[in-house]
């Protein structure tokens, strides 16, 4: 099998396990999400060392998100804390990456940092004792989002879910609930890994266009 197939076959194992994950949270299949949840990041990490070179900080953020899957699979506030700074390293991997390609312009910056102190002030009253670590975790969420804007459009979109998948997240940890949460949180955290390891993989086509979407 050629290195592309290789690579193309690895996303439809991704697209699989992602099926499977989504059935699992749905049907609060815990065991099959042991098996699936761990393996979504670890797939896409090794897609990219597949066909980039050098996957870089990327690589490093993905690894972080693989230990952050595990730790959110355990209950309890202490787990949840821990998978949080996992994912705080996945957030300043990919800052590394976004900003070490393209600065992102200010408009972005500004209206994604509008966002985060909006969404804290709302939910600051319910998150009890998470409020600093939710607030210095969605400060790199949000300047994560707001750097991918500069790599690509692809990029861009996945920055933009992964905020919406945490922002669900914080939004139960305050209190309120979702329809259909979980699916929610992991099919859009998914989506926006898949985003950022493929458009980080193409970033290239996009290194002469001018800083900004793409």
């Amino acid at each position: 099998m050629s290195r592309p197939a290789r690579g193309t076959a690895l996303l439809w194992v991704f697209a699989v396990v992602v099926a499977v994950e989504l059935v699992a949270v749905a049907t609060a299949a815990t065991p099959v999400q042991w098996v699936a949840k761990p393996l979504l990041a670890p797939l896409l990490l090794a897609w990219l060392w597949r066909v980039s070179a050098t996957a870089g900080p990327v690589a490093v953020g993905l690894l972080f998100a693989t230990a952050g899957d595990i730790a959110l699979l355990v209950p309890g506030d202490t787990a949840f804390l821990i998978g949080m700074g996992c994912f705080l390293g996945t957030q300043l991997a990919f800052i590394t990456a976004f900003v070490g390609h393209r600065r992102p312009s200010l408009v972005p910056v500004a209206g994604y940092l509008a966002l985060w102190a909006v969404a804290n002030a709302l939910l600051w009253s319910q998150l009890g004792p998470l409020r600093l670590p939710v607030l210095g975790y969605s400060l790199a969420l949000i300047l994560m989002a707001a750097a991918a804007t500069a790599v690509n459009l692809r990029v861009a979109v996945g920055g933009a879910l992964f905020l919406v998948s945490d922002l669900i997240i914080g939004v139960g940890a305050a209190g309120t609930t979702l329809p259909a949460h979980g699916v929610l949180v992991m099919s859009t955290y998914s989506a926006a890994l898949l985003l950022i390891t493929t458009g980080w993989s193409a970033r290239a086509e996009g290194t002469r266009r001018p800083t900004g979407l793409t």
